[in-house]
């Protein structure tokens, strides 16, 4: 230390570990289902999106939002099942993925934000304790039926969004 410094003291942060946290929501209806796991890996994501479509055994189609994140694609399925069962996986799911650095457009995001305002606002020292929180908070929620009220429409996509647009073809250059 210097003469007439500020004294200066190191924090030691003691990082208990992490996890994954997988979830989902149907804005309209409210409806969440969750899922904790250890580890952040294809393996998991197949194995969550494979409980998603046995939770919806009448859906044609499910459409979901997802991050870019390297395990959210197609090929975790083939990677943990046999082909058979991976293709059939594949049929079920249509992926949109949000542009990167626009959490703000997956409604989830928007979901995590307020699980972490609400109740991961402070040290949890176990994944037990982090899961049955986190599980409890989902439930609640979908038992209470916060819906979503989703009004960023495809127009204003397009006025927000107009540089980008611009950027990949310039024919999509919004008058405004």
């Amino acid at each position: 230390m210097k003469s007439g410094q500020v004294a200066k003291q190191h924090y030691a942060y003691s990082k208990h570990g992490a996890c994954c946290l997988l979830a989902m929501i149907e804005p309209k209806t409210g409806k969440r289902y969750v899922q904790i796991r250890r580890k952040r890996r294809k393996k998991e994501f197949a194995n969550f999106m494979k409980r998603l479509a046995e939770l919806y055994p009448d859906a044609e189609k499910i459409i979901v939002v997802l991050d870019n994140l390297n395990t959210h694609n197609f090929s975790a399925f083939y990677e943990h099942y046999d082909a058979q069962q991976a293709a059939q996986l594949m049929d079920r799911f249509e992926f949109v993925y949000t542009p990167k650095s626009a959490s703000w457009l997956n409604m989830i995001e928007i979901e995590f934000s307020a699980l972490a305002r609400q109740c991961l606002n402070r040290r949890i020292h176990s994944i037990t304790q982090l899961s049955n929180e986190v599980i409890a908070y989902f439930k609640e929620r979908s038992q209470q039926g916060v819906t979503i009220n989703w009004q960023f429409s495809r127009e204003k996509a397009r006025h927000k969004l107009n540089r980008r647009y611009a950027e990949v073809n310039s024919v999509n250059q919004v008058v405004k």
